[in-house]
């Protein structure tokens, strides 16, 4: 039969609830390493879900290596194109034109809004090796023949658009020449003989990205019409995404590039495009360690205070133990012994209750919304509408390690105290 050591017995025994003010201590002590691991756990694991959501889904819409050209225009794109497939690391490679609209919408009742979205125009046969776009369409479909629009779902919502709506599409081009117009026709005081109108566009689809900020700015049309709405030839574009098969590869391939293409080429990889996004969430979920891992330092403070209390009223048994030939090192692995007892529980319970808390985290955020009609994690600041998590195997073992070393070494000098006493002078204390 299974005999556990004389030392972890007598830790156990003494480790079991009397109803007295140190089983009270022990049970504080282990619920304050409970809190402290189940907080650790839950914060690390969101901060690195936000990192690993936001890194997906911007580089799931976003290219991971851009190119421009010196001049802010790319001439004769195609022969560059074939360039640059040339390398095995490249996925996928299209031509894009990116610039700011004004968009007007007609409505068949009330006034027309206005706003100035991000106009994409693209390729979309080549679009859908660089980009999740084709296949996020969540209403109608991703059509961009003719004078087809596919528009973002907040864009659609703050708009008040839906699918077969027209719009009217204002670029800096024809604004200027509309402009240029009523300045002539005020110089020669006549009437405007002729008029500069913005094409009118048709939304063909809404997509859904997954990021707000994309979802909330970005209408995309085709290659053709964004030439024509910013006087583009067409062999001219503003520039070429590229796809990777692994993205953290970017900076390799960006300087093989380099050398392949030349100069006159501008050359951003994803890392450089966003840095300050992921460089705060790195910030961030570092900065939130180190200021939770307190919490363990607290809860290490209740187990110290827990052991003195324990060895004061111990006092006569340890001076007994001592007596009938028990050495100091025995003494000393008993105190400790209970140390490692609370490190377990808490340590064991504050897994189980993080991991718990992980999994029904989007039903809490809801429960609040639903009771107190607020929204704790807003779309328009965070960019997602569930909260990520990342549960990193390397991330939870550093957590309960270091909260079980902390409770180890916490009982470490009541235990050394406990161990030092000589049996007269504990037995005399009583």
């Amino acid at each position: 039969m299974f005999r556990l050591p004389f030392e972890i017995f007598l830790a156990l025994r003494y480790f079991r609830p009397r109803r007295t003010f140190v089983s009270v201590i022990t049970m504080i002590s282990v619920i304050g390493v409970m809190l402290g691991v189940a907080v650790l756990i839950i914060v690390i694991s969101v901060m690195s879900g936000f990192d690993q959501e936001w890194r997906n889904r911007i580089l799931g819409f976003n290219a991971h290596l851009k190119i421009t050209g010196t001049s802010k225009l790319l001439d004769d794109y195609p022969a560059v194109i074939e360039k640059i497939k040339m390398n095995p690391e490249v996925k996928g490679v299209a031509p894009f034109v990116r610039g700011q609209v004004l968009l007007g919408t007609q409505p068949q009742e009330g006034n027309p809004k206005y706003m100035a979205p991000m106009l994409l125009g693209i390729d979309p046969d080549l679009q859908a090796t660089v980009s999740v776009l084709p296949t996020s369409i969540k209403a109608g479909k991703f059509d961009l023949d003719g004078n087809n629009l596919v528009i973002g779902r907040d864009f659609a919502e703050s708009m008040d658009l839906v699918v077969g709506d027209r719009v009217l599409l204002y670029s800096p081009g024809t604004i200027e020449k509309m402009v240029r117009t009523i300045e002539e026709a005020q110089k020669k005081t006549r009437p405007i003989e002729e008029a500069t109108l913005p094409p009118e566009y048709t939304i063909s689809g809404i997509f859904d990205v997954g990021y707000g900020d994309y979802n909330a700015t970005i209408v995309a049309s085709s290659l053709p019409n964004s030439q024509e709405l910013y006087n583009l030839g067409d062999g001219v574009v503003h520039g070429l995404q590229i796809m990777l098969n692994d993205p953290f590869q970017a900076e390799k391939v960006r300087l093989e590039l380099v050398g392949r293409l030349g100069p006159g080429f501008n050359l951003i990889t994803w890392a450089e495009e966003s840095p300050h996004i992921f460089n705060a969430l790195a910030v961030e979920k570092n900065m939130m360690f180190y200021l939770l891992f307190f919490i363990m330092i607290v809860a290490g403070f209740g187990i110290v205070n827990c052991q003195i209390t324990f060895v004061v009223q111990k006092t006569r048994e340890i001076g007994i133990l001592k007596a009938l030939g028990a050495d100091n090192l025995q003494v000393l692995l008993i105190f400790l012994s209970q140390s490692l007892v609370v490190g377990v529980l808490g340590v064991g319970l504050g897994l189980a209750s993080g991991l718990l808390a992980l999994h029904y985290r989007n039903d809490f955020l809801r429960l609040m919304n639903k009771l107190f009609g607020f929204e704790l994690l807003p779309a328009q600041i965070y960019q997602i509408y569930e909260l990520p998590v990342s549960i990193e195997a390397w991330d939870i073992f550093l957590i309960c390690s270091t909260a079980f070393f902390i409770c180890l070494m916490a009982g470490v000098f009541p235990a050394w105290k406990a161990s030092r006493l000589q049996p007269v002078e504990a037995l005399r204390h009583e």
